[in-house]
């Protein structure tokens, strides 16, 4: 196999292992990524409206808001309005959305994220480097995306 057709190859398992992982999260919780992502957040910060939300997971406003709104659908998440300024929302885990978050499966980056972390400096740089290369060289450098691994992450919120 030529070189060319190598890096193509390590590209398909990536995509593949993301499609994979993603539909075994809906299988076993009922959430998408950035579903489970977003809960993670909300759990994390506490008292966080949908803006602060979204700026914590690199996630753009409309996304949190149209996530939010399947979430609370579900009843995993309700709005509170804030006691000290009326004006903002906070998004709020409920108790059935605790249950599924505490029972769900670590979204895949976070494993990816603890074995990026585990590499030397260099190796981070050179990965980096290389990944970005890979995205100009398939013109995506200028596609908006938050660091979920998810497949259709936005269609399928």
């Amino acid at each position: 196999m030529e070189k060319h057709e190598e890096v193509l190859v390590a590209i398909r398992q990536v995509i593949r292992a993301i499609d994979l992982h993603s539909k075994k999260l809906k299988k076993e919780c009922g959430l998408t990524g950035p579903q489970l992502v977003l809960m993670k957040a909300i759990r994390e910060k506490g008292n966080v409206t949908i803006r602060e939300l979204s700026n914590y997971t690199n996630v753009s406003q409309a996304t949190a808001t149209t996530i939010i709104d399947r979430l609370e659908l579900n009843d995993y998440v309700r709005r509170e309005r804030s006691h000290q300024d009326k004006r903002k929302v906070h998004a709020v885990l409920t108790e059935k959305g605790t249950e599924v978050l505490d029972s769900a499966p670590l979204p895949l980056q976070d494993s990816f994220v603890q074995k990026f972390q585990s590499l030397e400096a260099w190796e981070q740089t050179l990965l980096l480097s290389s990944i970005q290369r890979i995205s100009s060289m398939m013109n995506a450098e200028g596609i908006d995306a938050a660091p979920v691994l998810q497949i259709d992450a936005i269609a399928k919120n």
